[in-house]
């Protein structure tokens, strides 16, 4: 007993600090826990002059099987010019080009409202005095005398159409410099935000030439979800804001902005296969290179609070009048995971649901095709929590028997109690006598709850981190799933719930450990304040279920036992 009553004292008060966390960053006040990210105003980031979002870093690592003279370095910065920008509009995107450089300075996410304005589009892909996020590609690997174009070269366009008619939109820019010509085509296509891109590469000099391709995303490190009001400790691998890489060798491997910055980042740094890509909540930019051909991943600081991931892929020797083109694969948008892995392997796994994954995935799945039948994201949850509650009825009631069976024997334990006073040994003892005549096992109403911890940890992260549940509605006042409960009916509901769920739980012997219980609902309740309201219904719907089987399981154990035997 003396460890239950530890235990729950213990989460007690992790509850209160929790509440009170929560409290301070409702306030406007610094987090207790994690750090707010250091580009999260103007006067850290790139704006303050102190980067150049075109640098580059002159000491990317030689590609494997390349002329050990060749200079495969990613160009470093230029004179800032005036920026000339080239829009372009999809069904799903509008896109910015900076002509210098063909670089993609501006993403529009059409079907997605800003979290800070329902009236604007999501704004992913952006460079102004704040934020620095934009994708980048060139040609590297010429003499430093007669660079090769790169995205710090003047681009034109030598496309026509700005907004998608049919089903493909080809955007094509050009460039010529150190005897090569480039041409970079980037084909959207309509309801996608995958994009092909080609770099067709034609030598016009007298030489055999042979650049290198390099793919990279340039970002800093400002937050989105920063102003959340879950701490670190409730949002688990979807809180991660940072660069991820994934080859066929080394898997999904995640690299923050702190370890660049430490020079502690680990990853793969050479294959011949995989992606690589900035994530943060919700939304994702990757870029898929060609597979089957030997590249070089880097992970870089480019300056302070300004960050890079790139590959850098040999093209060979090219000779004169010959051409070349590498073909690549761009995301610009949300986390949808069956397009992400239909787009290229292993690249849903930017959905982190950490070690959990093998239970989590067949959970999102289960709750997509719900959602394709019900075509609601909140009766979706409800009826995914009531699948998962029926799978698990079998324990569920095991544990409600148990603490039947506990409640039966409590006037017995309490003259028990009153009979042995403050010795605590000889009251232990005869509890457990009574324990073993009674055929009860006080672990028995915990265990079955244990083995279900690990299935309501994944679906809490299903739920967290599912994109689709962004601006989805329910009824009437939850309009969003994602974001708390503008009323709070959904956490007083809650706490409503787990009050009646302590009501039939049987009371416990110990005073303090009673009075312990007592206050759980208001300090659980209390959080949810604070909660996304797709995750309040959820556990909304699983007290309430509980309740009605716990209820029918203690009637039907009192009827049984109010039963005279023959």
């Amino acid at each position: 007993m003396d460890i239950r009553r530890t235990i729950l004292l213990m989460i007690f008060s992790l509850s209160l600090l929790m509440l009170w966390n929560n409290w301070q960053v409702h306030q406007g006040q610094q987090p207790l826990f994690g750090v707010k990210p250091a580009a999260s105003t103007a006067k850290d980031g790139p704006a303050a002059g102190q980067t150049n979002p075109n640098a580059g870093v002159p000491s990317s690592p030689a590609v494997a099987g390349a002329s050990a003279s060749a200079n495969a370095a990613v160009p470093a910065s230029a004179p800032a010019a005036a920026a000339q920008t080239v829009s372009i509009k999809t069904d799903v995107l509008r896109l910015t080009f900076d002509l210098q450089g063909a670089q993609l300075v501006e993403a529009e996410l059409l079907k997605f409202p800003s979290s800070d304005d329902k009236g604007t589009p999501e704004l992913l892909l952006q460079r102004n005095k704040d934020r620095t996020y934009i994708v980048q590609s060139g040609l590297t690997g010429a003499p430093a005398e007669a660079p090769f174009p790169s995205h710090l070269a003047a681009f034109t366009m030598v496309s026509d159409a700005l907004e998608l008619t049919g089903d493909t939109l080809a955007v094509k820019f050009a460039s010529e410099a150190g005897g090569v010509r480039l041409i970079k085509t980037f084909t959207l296509h309509r309801g996608s935000y995958a994009i092909e891109v080609e770099h067709h590469i034609e030598n016009l000099s007298a030489q055999p030439v042979s650049p290198f391709v390099y793919l990279q995303i340039t970002r800093d490190s400002f937050d989105p979800a920063a102003a959340s009001t879950l701490p670190a400790i409730f949002t688990g691998p979807a809180a991660f804001v940072g660069a991820a890489i994934y080859s066929e060798q080394d898997k999904f491997q995640k690299v923050t902005f702190t370890d660049i910055e430490k020079h502690k980042s680990k990853y793969i740094n050479q294959a011949d296969n995989g992606w690589f890509a900035m994530v943060q909540h919700y939304f994702v930019t990757a870029w898929v290179p060609p597979q089957g051909k030997n590249r070089n991943y880097e992970v870089a600081e480019l300056g302070k609070n300004l960050f890079a991931v790139r590959s850098l892929e040999p093209v060979g020797a090219i000779n004169p009048g010959s051409n070349v083109a590498i073909h690549s694969k761009l995301w610009v948008g949300p986390q949808d995971q069956n397009s992400l892995e239909a787009l290229a392997p292993g690249l849903e796994l930017v959905v982190d649901y950490g070690m959990l994954t093998i239970i989590a995935k067949p959970l999102f799945a289960l709750m997509t095709w719900l959602h394709a039948l019900l075509g609601n994201w909140g009766w979706t949850i409800i009826a995914l929590t009531c699948l998962i509650k029926a799978a698990f009825y079998p324990l569920s009631a095991a544990s409600y028997r148990s603490m039947a069976k506990m409640k039966q024997v409590g006037p017995r334990m309490q003259a028990l109690k009153e009979k042995f006073g403050d010795d605590r040994q000889k009251l232990n003892a005869a509890m457990m006598e009574m324990y073993r005549t009674e055929k009860i096992n006080p672990l028995g109403g915990c265990l079955p709850i244990v083995v279900q911890i690990p299935v309501f940890i994944s679906l809490y992260y299903v739920l967290l981190s599912s994109v689709e549940l962004r601006d989805a509605p329910w009824i009437f006042w939850v309009q969003d799933l994602a974001t708390r409960d503008p009323y709070f009916i959904l956490p007083a509901i809650m706490m409503a719930t787990m009050f009646l769920q302590m009501k039939l739980n049987p009371t416990p012997p110990d005073p303090v450990q009673a009075k312990v219980m007592m206050f759980m609902p208001l300090v659980f309740g209390g959080m949810m304040f604070f909660f996304p309201s797709g995750l309040v219904l959820y556990w909304c719907v699983n007290n309430i279920l509980s309740i009605a089987q716990q209820w029918y399981i203690t009637q039907k154990m009192a009827a049984v036992a109010a039963t005279p035997h023959r």
